[in-house]
């Protein structure tokens, strides 16, 4: 049987890309975002969808929800509301800034 303390602490180190993932999705919705102006034909804008789905489902799910997301949005599309699916029992929770912590039950 693994040692839960040793699970726990892999389980934070797997959150740093997640984390990091995250920390340039703020940079960018922060500083280049505002030049595009309000573009997007879906709510919410596709930088908010891409940091939402990273922050929900991980790197790699998260990564695949985007790029399908940025597919659909082009000039000819109708648009409209689209969130990313939720994650209904997750062990994580956000901090106030966005970044994705584990729960102190997990």
């Amino acid at each position: 049987m693994s040692d839960p303390a040793v699970v726990r602490v892999i389980r934070a180190i797997g959150l740093i890309p997640r984390n990091i993932i995250v920390a340039v999705l703020h940079v960018y919705r922060a500083v280049i975002s505002p030049l595009y102006g309000d573009v997007c034909r879906y709510y919410p804008s596709c930088s908010a969808y891409g940091l939402r789905s990273v922050q929900e489902h991980g790197v790699l799910k998260g990564s695949w929800l985007t790029a399908r997301r940025l597919v659909r949005c082009h000039p000819w599309a109708v648009g409209g509301v689209d969130d990313p699916p939720e994650r209904h029992h997750s062990p994580y929770r956000r901090t106030r800034f966005g970044f994705i912590v584990l729960d102190r039950k997990a």
